[in-house]
């Protein structure tokens, strides 16, 4: 199973300046804002995102449509240091979830998820980056 569509919570969001941010922007059109089941936990500077069965467990992002899926998850995963050639277990699995749009729609989206332990990192308890 495939998609084109990504689903981001971090330092991927529209209005960051990070290079990574710019280059999906340039490569893929925002649908809107988007949540999915889970949590945030604040890494370092960056978020990261475990899955949750709880209906009451929410993480809030932003939905992509990627023009070149392909290329541009390539570049995606090399950024978030998952992609062909690092050691394992990596930081991050781009992952395909269940992602809920604005309008109340559920559909499959690709997203990073973290994969390292988590003990004694801060929660982000609204699942909002931005509100850490």
């Amino acid at each position: 199973m495939t998609s084109d569509r990504l689903f981001v919570y971090g330092t991927l969001m529209r209005g960051f300046d990070h290079p990574m941010a710019r280059l999906l922007a340039q490569h893929a059109d925002f649908l809107g804002e988007a949540t999915c089941r889970g949590r945030l936990v604040l890494v370092k500077h960056y978020p990261g995102l475990l899955l949750s069965d709880a209906s009451s467990d929410l993480v809030h992002g932003e939905l992509f449509a990627l023009r070149a899926g392909d290329e541009l998850l390539r570049e995606l995963d090399m950024y978030e240091a998952c992609g062909e050639g690092f050691p394992e277990p990596t930081e991050y699995l781009r992952q395909l979830i269940d992602v809920t749009g604005a309008d109340g729609t559920t559909a499959p989206a690709w997203t990073y998820v973290y994969n390292w332990p988590v003990t004694n990192l801060p929660h982000i308890a609204s699942g909002r980056f931005l509100d850490h």
